[in-house]
Formats: C-alpha cells, sequence, structure tokens
C-alpha cells in the first residue's frame, strides 16, 4: 500500500467510523472482563470464606463463579466476533471499495 492510499483510508470518514467503534467495542468488553476477573480475585483475597460457601454437598459456590467467569470470556469474544463479522466487515469493505 503506497503513502497515497494509507492517507486516502486515514481522511476516509467511514475509517475514522470503524476506527472509533471498533476501539469502544474493545474497551467496553474488556472493562467488563477486567471488572468480572478482577472481583473474583478481590473477593478470594478479602474474602476467601465466601468461596468456602457449600451450595451442594461437594460443591462450593467458588466452583461455579469460576466457571462463569471462564463462560464470561468466551460470551464477550462472541460478542465481538460477532458484531466484527456484521458491522466492522462491512464498513472496511466499502472503505475499501472508496479508495480503490
Amino acid at each position: 500500500m503506497n503513502e497515497e492510499t494509507l492517507q486516502a483510508v486515514k481522511a476516509n470518514p467511514k475509517f475514522q467510523e470503524l476506527v472509533r467503534k471498533r476501539s469502544s467495542l474493545s474497551w467496553l468488553l474488556s472493562a467488563v472482563m477486567l471488572v468480572a476477573y478482577y472481583g473474583f480475585i478481590m473477593v478470594l483475597a478479602f474474602n476467601p470464606e465466601f468461596f468456602r460457601t457449600h451450595i451442594t454437598e461437594y460443591t462450593t459456590i467458588g466452583f461455579p463463579i469460576g466457571i462463569a467467569i471462564i463462560l464470561l470470556a468466551f460470551v464477550l469474544t462472541g460478542i465481538y466476533v460477532r458484531r466484527s463479522n456484521r458491522e466492522f466487515d462491512r464498513l472496511t469493505e466499502e472503505i475499501r471499495k472508496e479508495v480503490e
């Protein structure tokens, strides 16, 4: 890609929209994951008795919460991929057509 094409892409309002939307979604999803993960760690550090609470005879509450955090990571990744496939790829293709 030559410098002229690069400048045309950067100046395109759709490219700026793409960068803005993608960045805001990335920051939002990252914040959700960080709050969930560090919240888990902080509860574990300052109130470990909470995770010792039995929900069945053999299972404590910490196990399903830990599994939920792992599943949350998959769900957030799925949200990003779905939005990327629907919106970001469309914008990228529109930018590519306009610049060519």
